[in-house]
């Protein structure tokens, strides 16, 4: 069986992790495993293939910006790309992000209606089935249970400067989106999946596959002589982590519970950027975006709580990334982030409340026992262990191809 994976990048960030550990769990099965992505990442244990280069992505990037034509660029690019999975002939074709300015989804979709192959599709988010927006929570949208038109979000990613074409795109992607005789959907929250169950992709089967973590690297270790050589000593860690930190995922929130913590608290931020770290209070340390996945294990792992104030997500990896460190999580009540924890591993807080916030951290400290290291970690070996979940997919394409 051969399985080809798409996705915007190759074993950086969770959706290429996703993919990159995915692609182990095909091989150990005896199977051959391909990747094909846009931007180049860590070296992949699946045979890697490129989808475009720079160019062809500054091309889409300049359409989207103008026209608010996000997926609708890179058409060299896609025909190449095809005439690629002609030659490998998959049996699966597995879809992650297909947004991400690489993919011209019209030819990629009229092509999968054609070959007639099992297509997978996890959805990372809710940009597949909106007419611009890969999140819509924030702004509290609903347009897309219908029909997008002026949409709130059009300066945001995949941004436009001057055109709103939310609705062309939006009956674009129905026709296109629909109409495929064997797909499945995939996501990883239940959250996510109720959502779809409202969308023009409704009709398809919808599965719900948790995102799983590396419970080898992803562990509790000592972390005291960690936090010293970073220069935190007798102060308890409160921790947060993103690719990238915008409003959606909580810096402003992080920068405003700073100022109601007292000096027996550090907080520490990774995946910053050198200027949000130059501008953070003196009672915050900011950490550049590492790849370094035993290093950032090791942070987790120093924490007293991991905090995830993200105002619109599917299905935070970070969060069951700091359970299988040991380390509860605070989390807004934000699509499926708060299916990772249960009543001994973390709590939900109201979106914004800043207040709420340090109140969870002060609970979780002061019932240090309830919120214990070994019974995160449980949660995280119990529901998402990768070698569990990833086999879930295996076995998701047995079923496919008989």
């Amino acid at each position: 069986m051969i399985i080809l994976q798409i996705n915007t990048v190759i074993n950086i960030g969770s959706t290429g992790r996703i993919a990159e550990q995915i692609g182990e769990t095909i091989k150990k099965n005896g199977e051959d495993s391909y990747i094909a992505f846009s931007r180049p990442g860590l070296p992949s244990s699946s045979l890697p293939v490129q989808i475009g280069n720079q160019q062809d992505i500054y091309k889409h990037v300049l359409i989207s910006r103008l026209f608010d034509q996000h997926g609708f660029g890179s058409k060299t690019a896609t025909n190449r790309f095809i005439e690629e999975i002609e030659i490998l002939d998959p049996d699966i074709i597995h879809l992650h992000n297909i947004h991400g300015y690489y993919l011209h989804i019209g030819i990629l979709f009229n092509f999968l209606k054609v070959i007639n192959k099992p297509v997978v599709w996890t959805f990372h988010d809710s940009w597949p089935y909106t007419g611009h927006c890969a999140y819509y929570e924030s702004v509290n949208c609903e347009k897309w249970k219908i029909e997008c038109h002026h949409c709130p979000k059009t300066k945001m990613y995949p941004q436009s400067w001057f055109f709103d074409n939310s609705q062309k795109n939006f009956k674009k992607k129905k026709v296109l989106f629909t109409g495929i005789n064997n797909m499945h959907i995939i996501t990883p929250s239940k959250w996510l999946k109720d959502q779809i169950k409202e969308s023009f992709l409704k009709n398809y089967p919808i599965g719900v596959i948790h995102n799983g973590v590396d419970l080898k690297i992803f562990k509790p270790s000592n972390s005291v002589n960690f936090l010293s050589s970073q220069g935190i000593k007798k102060k308890l860690t409160v921790l947060g982590v993103a690719s990238i930190w915008d409003k959606r995922k909580g810096l402003q929130d992080f920068i405003d519970l700073a100022k109601l913590l007292n000096n027996s608290f550090q907080i520490v931020l990774i995946g910053l950027s050198k200027s949000q770290i130059k501008s953070l209070p003196k009672n915050m340390k900011g950490i550049l975006r590492t790849e370094n996945v035993q290093e950032l294990a090791r942070w987790y792992s120093s924490a007293a709580v991991f905090i995830n104030p993200t105002s619109q997500d599917n299905f935070p990896t970070t969060n069951i990334e700091a359970l299988a460190c040991g380390t509860p999580v605070i989390t807004y009540d934000t699509g499926g982030s708060p299916e990772a924890i249960d009543e001994n591993t973390g709590l939900v807080v109201d979106k914004g409340d800043i207040n709420g916030l340090k109140n969870a951290i002060d609970t979780i400290i002061t019932e240090k026992k309830k919120f214990s290291v070994v019974l995160c970690n449980e949660r995280a070996k119990k529901y998402f262990n990768k070698d569990d979940r990833f086999m879930d997919y295996y076995n998701l394409y047995k079923e496919l191809v008989r």
